[in-house]
């Protein structure tokens, strides 16, 4: 079999792209991808992990900005490809390259720690405040309500369960966030009315079942959930410095660009 006839067909149906009926929307039928084996699945993660310790290590010394260090984290996580994720290191130092050769690993929840199963564990905070950060071990299922109240989860140096983590939050006239480290997979699918929920998808279509996959759902009413990815040790003050700092380049970037474009235009009238 020749590799084209592995993959996915796509055939989309014409019938409706003239006449009357050209304006509706035309859905393309797609063959369901196989899912990789555990040998392809194991590479994968290899090289996820090399990429994202690499990646860290860069944003750790202003190789690149936030922005560039999350699209390329959401690269590694969403790619099942290790020659794509490789890839995405293929511009930074050579040092940067050295420095972090050994990965940054989740550290699993021993055997036994996930709980009972079909046991939820619940976190309150209501007109209050409940703050989780440190060494601690993630139940495999969990839900969060604030209510009048803020609810902060610093995931970076926990403990989770290999496999899905499902976790429910509600936030009402109140704010969770969920700080994560950059080696965890990420699901978000949320719902807000008069509010903010953050949607963030860092997974692979097919999951490891051998590593964690944080997924979040819930509702925000009149409230926020955010999820913010840090790396490990940068704190509230650390974060708020870059963030200003990354602020400040990115307006005097534009301003340069704006006064390049003015230079520019005043040239081409001189030219005329």
């Amino acid at each position: 079999m020749s590799s084209d006839d592995e993959r996915p067909i796509r055939t989309t149906d014409t019938t409706n792209l003239t006449g009357p009926d050209a304006g509706n929307e035309v859905r393309p039928e797609t063959r369901p991808a196989v899912r990789p084996d555990r040998a392809t699945l194991e590479r994968a993660r290899t090289a996820r992990d090399r990429a994202i310790a690499t990646l860290s290590d860069a944003f750790a010394h202003d190789v690149m900005d936030v922005e560039e260090f999350e699209r390329r984290v959401t690269v590694a996580h969403t790619s099942e490809s290790p020659q794509e994720i490789l890839a995405l290191l293929a511009d930074l130092p050579a040092s940067t390259d050295a420095i972090a050769r050994v990965p940054v690993a989740l550290a699993p929840a021993e055997p036994g720690l996930r709980g009972e199963e079909g046991a939820v564990q619940t976190v309150y905070a209501i007109m209050g405040s409940v703050d989780r950060r440190g060494a601690w071990t993630v139940p495999s299922r969990w839900r969060v309500v604030a209510m009048m109240g803020g609810a902060q989860l610093d995931l970076r140096e926990a403990r989770f369960p290999a496999g899905v983590i499902d976790l429910e939050v509600k936030a009402v006239f109140g704010g969770i966030q969920i700080i994560v480290p950059p080696g965890l997979a990420v699901e978000v699918h949320g719902t807000a009315i008069m509010g903010g929920f953050q949607h963030v998808n860092r997974a692979p279509a097919h999951p490891d079942p051998d590593a964690p996959l944080l997924r979040v759902h819930g509702i925000a009413i009149m409230g926020g959930v955010d999820i913010t990815m840090r790396l490990p040790g940068e704190n509230d003050r650390a974060a708020r410095r870059r963030q200003r700092i990354e602020s400040r380049d990115t307006r005097r970037a534009l301003r340069d660009e704006r006064r390049g474009q003015r230079a520019l235009d005043r040239h081409r009238d001189d030219d005329r």
